[in-house]
């Protein structure tokens, strides 16, 4: 059975949203942290927006830039009712029955799975009990407003599996008990 992990930006108020906030903080020590996730060659789950982002950015990367091997070359799930066709490399639609078909997914033989962003899919998918590990990097700034990856639908409990500081900026990693 793959696993679900789910990896963030946020605020130290527990805002995912819009992580421009995060450029100021960026350093080599983070830069090891998020390429020891672009080597586990995990495949992708995101959602439509996130997708539509990714799509536009990654595809345009050489792959000597950091990340652009594995975001061109892993296998891309995304979540939409919207999207018809889905044209960036390696890309698959799900539709219809999210729960029922992100489950399925997660039942075969294969890589885990990892959701960037996509803070609407992630929230379903914490609610919905699917999600194994999430992957933080919280940064030393309160925000106010925002949306964020936790609401009074999704409560859980978090095992800390590691820590590590940045400079001020924590790479947390959490195991869903």
């Amino acid at each position: 059975m793959r696993k679900i992990i789910i990896t963030e930006f946020m605020s130290l108020d527990g805002v995912i949203e819009e992580p421009q906030w995060t450029f100021k903080y960026w350093n080599d020590e983070i830069a090891v942290f998020k390429a020891e996730e672009t080597s586990a060659n995990e495949d992708l789950l995101l959602g439509r927006v996130t997708y539509e982002g990714f799509a536009a950015a990654w595809p345009n990367r050489k792959d000597e830039d950091p990340g652009a091997a594995y975001f061109n070359g892993t296998r891309k799930y995304v979540v939409s009712s919207t999207l018809d066709k889905a044209e960036w490399n390696n890309s698959v639609i799900i539709k219809g029955d999210v729960i029922d078909e992100i489950t399925k997914l997660k039942a075969q033989d294969g890589p885990n799975i990892v959701i960037h962003g996509s803070g609407t899919l992630g929230r379903s998918l914490i609610q919905s009990k699917l999600v194994d590990q999430i992957r933080l990097l919280v940064y030393p700034v309160v925000l106010g407003t925002g949306k964020r990856l936790f609401n009074e639908d999704n409560q859980v409990t978090l095992k800390l599996a590691s820590s590590r500081n940045f400079s001020g900026v924590m790479g947390l990693v959490y195991e869903i008990e």
